[in-house]
């Protein structure tokens, strides 16, 4: 996320209309600035990753990484063009990568928390992978593999005494079940952190525009641009729908998926964090955890973003999601989208 780019809303939408916009950016040298944070780690997102010897795609492949490999990151560079937005190559061990193709991660194992209110409360997964159970212990079977950022909400804290471990249990609304999740891979998420910003300007004052052919999401507050972000919106046959709404319903956790709907190109995805919809149709702007590479559309007709910058639309819209909510649905209301 980015929010010093000085241009005010209305030369900004003119841009956008005119189809320049892109090649202003790419003359203010914007489009490598917008690349995901550093992070210290990495996770391969799927199988068959190639390790180079230069940061390119002709370069010689060394080896080929397996999924959720984790690995640890050097830097990052500037290589060949993975998208029309992204030249970011990471160099690890050995060589270097896309970093595209990498979910960039952090191992930050947590403290226990022992109090969890009735309602619930939201937990942030904070290592690169963690295996659920189907039962508090440590030698049950496993449940499903939850990843880095993604949002699920804890019903209760779990202390089985006989083996002295404790245990976040989860409920997953899609498949109507709970799992259990060892304190020391997850984050409760403190009520703070799920507060309006920017609750006193008005809400016709807020806009969010989507710029389809440069894969950009900025945020206006007035005649102020306060975000942007670079985002992988619908690929071909599932595309973004264009035009004008509102961000009504909205949920800081979703399991999403197509299974039953789909014969082809089937999701399944626990955990998806930060969803705010504008449509009936589930098409949201939410976190992603299976990619990195913004700039290019891949989705479903979703609009992905990196976790923090989807964490943002869905502090900053309205309506605000009380923290012992894990869902809002207010038609009507909400702030509005621009789809271009």
């Amino acid at each position: 996320m980015i929010n010093n780019i000085k241009f005010s809303r209305r030369d900004f939408l003119k841009l956008s209309a005119s189809g320049a916009l892109g090649l202003v950016l790419s003359e203010l040298g914007i489009g490598s600035a917008l690349a995901a944070p550093p992070a210290s780690q990495g996770r391969i997102t799927w199988s068959g990753i190639p390790l180079y010897d230069a940061p390119a795609f002709n370069a010689k492949k060394i080896s080929l990484f397996g999924m959720d490999q984790v690995i640890s990151l050097k830097g990052e560079v500037e290589g060949e063009e993975g998208n029309p937005f992204n030249k970011a190559w990471f160099q690890v061990e050995g060589g270097y990568t896309y970093a595209g193709w990498l979910q960039p991660v952090e191992t930050k194992l947590q403290k226990p928390i022992y109090e969890i209110p009735a309602a619930g409360q939201l937990g942030e997964i904070t290592v690169p992978i963690s295996e659920t159970r189907l039962a508090p212990y440590t030698y049950s079977n496993n449940g499903y593999r939850l990843y880095y950022g993604t949002t699920h909400w804890v019903k209760k804290v779990v202390v089985t005494r006989d083996e002295k471990s404790i245990w976040y249990e989860i409920f997953d609304n899609h498949l109507k079940k709970s799992f259990y999740v060892p304190y020391y891979n997850m984050r409760i998420i403190p009520n703070e952190e799920l507060t309006l910003l920017s609750p006193d300007i008005p809400e016709s004052e807020k806009l969010i525009h989507v710029d389809l052919p440069t894969q950009m999401v900025t945020a206006f507050e007035g005649d102020t641009m306060v975000f942007s972000s670079r985002c992988s919106s619908g690929t071909k046959g599932t595309r973004t729908p264009t035009g004008e709404f509102l961000t009504y319903h909205k949920g800081p956790s979703v399991h999403m998926t197509n299974q039953g709907d789909a014969v082809n190109n089937i999701y399944d995805l626990p955990g998806v964090p930060w969803c705010t919809f504008f449509t009936g149709f589930g098409n949201a702007f939410h976190g992603t955890y299976w990619h990195n590479d913004y700039g290019r559309p891949r989705s479903h007709g979703c609009i992905n973003l990196p976790s923090e910058d989807a964490k943002w639309i869905y502090r900053w819209s309205r309506p605000n999601v009380p923290a012992d909510e894990d869902y809002l649905h207010l038609p009507g209301e909400g702030t509005r989208i621009q789809i271009v």
